[in-house]
């Protein structure tokens, strides 16, 4: 039982091969609400790069760091897969080190590389997951 909880989650496969995360409309309203949140944080963080604006960079990827990470209710962290919780803290801590980075050296390159391997856990978790709702199916 364990093992569904805390490892696998509520998971089918989808008819196009990615794994489908079965969860209520409203936790998928709040998941999408997060990654539109990771969005608009990137979108501030090109922006300060092409402004050279470390202080806005580091605010905007603070916004998406480990300090958000505690508003995932626990009745839907059960059901989501391990590797999709790994991949989502890693993201959190992506962006913290992002803002360390910007706050503490300021070197505009590896924060354009840094930016680069976060958006890439972007592109991975679309590639491989998507959400559906009880009886439907997701994005």
């Amino acid at each position: 039982m364990g093992y569904v909880f805390v490892i696998r989650g509520s998971v089918t496969v989808s008819d196009e091969g990615r794994t489908a995360i079965v969860i209520s409309a409203g936790e998928r309203d709040l998941v999408l609400a997060e990654m539109r949140g990771f969005l608009e944080n990137l979108e501030a963080i090109t922006n300060g790069l092409a402004e050279k604006d470390m202080t806005k960079i580091a605010e905007s990827a603070k916004r998406g760091g480990m300090a958000t990470e505690g508003q995932v209710p626990v009745s839907l962290m059960v059901k989501l897969p391990l590797e999709f919780k790994t991949l989502g803290m890693a993201t959190h801590r992506a962006f913290d080190d992002l803002a360390r980075e910007a706050t503490d050296m300021g070197d505009s390159q590896v924060v354009l590389t840094k930016l680069g391997k976060l958006i890439n856990n972007c592109t991975t978790c679309h590639a491989v997951y998507r959400f559906d709702t009880h009886g439907s199916k997701g994005e």
